[in-house]
């Protein structure tokens, strides 16, 4: 295929039929406003920049700033290798899933046997293809998490500390005592990731806020890496999703928004509220980007003839 015919291949979709740039002469015409074929082609790209501008968006992002899919363990609040233990009233407002372990692993909930008092909202897997599949898709997560650049050491204590969105790592353990403030930046789509080298623990009555988050920030874009068990503090308040290679532990009254996953060994939950966190409906991380992108204005109407003239060469 020739240069010339590469070039009406790549560009049919995007210019108006019969009006391809085939030659400088053309260029300069699109660069006039008043031209007929400036004003038919710039209509064209018009009805084409909320696309471009959304590809553009997202392979601008750095990498520390793109959210990590959770697949079909998004649904899940809980999910577990080896047991899934309730003392309590517990609530987990979502589905719960372990695997290969089957429901006799699962204790302390209406369903079990003997029942508890716990409560599942959604739907219990038990060592079915769905509680596979979410926890295959958690192990995914775990290691895209793991896998990001670090952009902070963290060294001492997580309490009292206000974070913007980034990567934080440890090489051993996380603490947090107090409260570890998480400053979105008014960008509601902000990502944290805390990689946790072996283990992360809350002291009693902890918590983790996010400010600045703008409508609709949320939790679903915290992600906790964890090498080894997080055990989290009475009464503590937690955001995030903990995506923990062994275990989990809630003690009493601790209450968490986002996921609790236990990749190999288990959950433990003692009358704790577990909230799957739901993406906030319309987020967009393209929108400044799109109202920047702007084919009127001359320099790209420039840019883009030269190239329309390089390629036919």
């Amino acid at each position: 295929m020739t240069t010339k015919n590469a070039l009406a291949a790549k560009t049919e979709n995007l210019t108006p039929p019969g009006r391809l740039i085939k030659s400088s002469e053309a260029c300069l015409a699109l660069r006039s406003t008043d031209s007929p074929v400036a004003l038919e082609f710039w209509a064209a790209i018009r009805k084409r920049a909320s696309l471009i501008a959304a590809s553009l968006a997202i392979c601008s992002l750095p990498v520390f700033a793109q959210t990590i899919p959770l697949g079909t363990a998004t649904t899940v609040g809980v999910i577990a290798a080896s047991a899934i233990t309730s003392t309590g009233a517990t609530i987990i407002v979502g589905d719960l899933g372990i695997h290969p372990n089957n429901a006799s692993s699962v204790t302390g909930f209406s369903f079990s046997t003997p029942p508890g008092t716990g409560i599942v909202t959604g739907t219990p897997h038990f060592a079915d293809a769905v509680a596979l599949n979410a926890k295959t898709d958690a192990r995914t997560a775990y290691n895209m998490a793991a896998s990001r650049p670090c952009t902070t050491t963290i060294s001492g204590d997580l309490g009292g500390r206000t974070l913007p969105p980034g990567v934080y790592c440890s090489g051993s353990t996380m603490g947090l005592t107090g409260t570890l403030t998480l400053d979105a930046q008014g960008d509601s789509n902000a990502v944290f990731i805390f990689q946790v080298g072996s283990s992360l623990t809350t002291a009693s009555a902890s918590q983790v806020l996010m400010i600045n988050s703008g409508q609709g920030g949320q939790s679903c874009n915290i992600f906790w890496q964890i090498g080894r068990s997080e055990t989290m503090g009475t009464g503590s308040s937690f955001l995030g999703n903990v995506l923990a290679d062994q275990s989990v532990t809630m003690t009493t009254g601790a209450s968490s928004t986002g996921r609790m996953i236990a990749l190999v060994a288990a959950v433990t939950l003692d009358a704790n509220k577990v909230t799957v966190c739901a993406p906030a409906p319309g987020n967009t991380s393209h929108t400044s980007l799109e109202k920047s992108f702007n084919p009127d204005f001359p320099l790209g109407r420039i840019r883009l003839c030269k190239l329309g003239s390089e390629m036919h060469g």
